[in-house]
Formats: C-alpha cells, sequence, structure tokens
C-alpha cells in the first residue's frame, strides 16, 4: 500500500489581475498549479467611494493544494510574488487538508518510484 504524503491548502486573496505572478512563483517553487475564484473585498482598505457610492473591489482568490514539506516554500514564494508583506495588497494562509482526491498523478509516480 501506498502512502500519499499529507497536503496543505494555501489560500491567497489579493486584488483582481494580481494572481498571475503569484501563479507562476508557486509553479516555480514547487507547486503544480491553482484555482482562481473571483470574489469582492470588505476588509478595512476596501472602504473607498466614487460619488458618495461605495465600490466593492474585485478580488481573487487564490487556491493552491500542496504537498505538505513544499508548503514552506511556496508560501514564501507566494508572499514575495504578491508583495503580501506591504498592507492592503493581500493576504494568505495555510489549511491543513485531512484527506485530498484526485491525485492520481501523484499516485501513479509514487508507484513508479516504489518499483
Amino acid at each position: 500500500m501506498i502512502e500519499i504524503p499529507k497536503h496543505n491548502l494555501i489560500v491567497t486573496i489579493v486584488k483582481k489581475g494580481c494572481c498571475e505572478c503569484i501563479i507562476e512563483a508557486s509553479k516555480k517553487a514547487g507547486a503544480e498549479g491553482a484555482t482562481i475564484i473571483p470574489a469582492r473585498g470588505a476588509g478595512i482598505h476596501e472602504q473607498k467611494k466614487l460619488l458618495n457610492i461605495p465600490i466593492e473591489p474585485e478580488k481573487e482568490v487564490i487556491l493552491t493544494i500542496i504537498q505538505e514539506h513544499k508548503t514552506e516554500a511556496v508560501m514564501e514564494a507566494i508572499i514575495n510574488a504578491g508583495k503580501l508583506n506591504k498592507p492592503g495588497t493581500g493576504v494568505a494562509f495555510v489549511v491543513e487538508l485531512k484527506e485530498v482526491a484526485g491525485i492520481v498523478h501523484l499516485v501513479k509516480a509514487l508507484q513508479q518510484a516504489e518499483k
């Protein structure tokens, strides 16, 4: 029986249009891909108005499933690419995943390595 490595989910929330450089950096750091979900912001930096009409800034949520041992490197790449160490640029956090399905390519690679 092959033991599948543990995985984490890195959730990154940034302004619309900022996700491409973050995904490129995360791939260079070891991620295989990502899912982008459109969203809107309601944080303290999103309280802008135009002609006294509130503007709801568009955001993008990037979901990256990553093997646990690659998490730190990918998270660092995301922080640097998204300039998340500056106020109002976005947020990223890691969620531990209990189970992951749909990673057949990883299971096959582990089987080949075991032979």
